[in-house]
């Protein structure tokens, strides 16, 4: 799967010292497809109106995201289904931040000073890349506009990836629930079975395989 949208970018330079990252992810909760991680450093002036991307339109949160892609430091992260599976999404899910991050420096040529974590939770100590200060802020994506980025482009990367795996699992309706569990995508996995994008190890996911299993 590609998104059509690099993991990396910014178009302004930055100084080296001093500045902060904001990091959060999107897809922790779906059945299907992976969990994604963005780290911003915001350009100065910042786009106006960042926030917590759930709470934004879609098409605010769209013209947010090219503003932001166009002008400001990022990194993507994206960890699979297969590999969610393997190590847990909590685990997949600090790695994604810590792949956003290695991103992001990559492009700037220098470590920010720290960066925040929406959450409670911060990677540190708890994925073996993770080399950054970090502090965890809850609600942070409302409060620090760098994480507010972060979370826009996060799910923005993210649903564009779903809505093209819909291309090739059409049954799932992930073009319009992102993999989320719905009526729909639970009703077309009883009927199709799960999909290669799948979380296996999910409740849902793996109680269907295992009736399937059965005699």
């Amino acid at each position: 799967m590609t998104s059509g949208s690099p993991l990396s970018g910014f178009e302004r330079p930055f100084a080296a010292p001093g500045c902060i990252a904001g990091v959060d992810e999107a897809g922790r909760g779906p059945l299907a497809g992976p969990v994604v991680a963005a780290a911003v450093v915001l350009c100065k002036p910042a786009p106006e109106g960042l926030g917590d991307s759930k709470k934004l339109t879609a098409r605010r949160r769209a013209v947010l995201e090219q503003e932001i892609r166009q002008t400001c430091a990022f990194g993507i992260g994206v960890v699979d289904a297969a590999t969610i599976d393997r190590i847990n999404i909590f685990a997949a899910t600090m790695l994604a931040m810590a792949q956003a991050m290695e991103r992001l420096c990559a492009v700037r040529g220098a470590d920010p000073a720290e960066a925040l974590i929406d959450g409670n939770l911060t990677p540190a100590g708890r994925t073996a890349s993770w080399r950054w200060p970090a502090r965890a802020i809850v609600g942070g994506d409302g409060i620090e506009p760098a994480i507010g980025a972060a979370s826009i482009l996060a799910k923005e990367y993210r649903d564009r990836l779903m809505c093209e795996a819909a291309l090739a699992h059409p049954y799932y309706g992930w073009e319009r629930n992102k993999g989320y569990g719905t009526k729909e995508h639970s009703a077309a996995l009883r009927i199709h079975g799960p999909s290669p994008l799948h979380r296996r190890s999910f409740a849902p996911v793996a109680q269907l395989e295992m009736s399937l299993q059965d005699p």
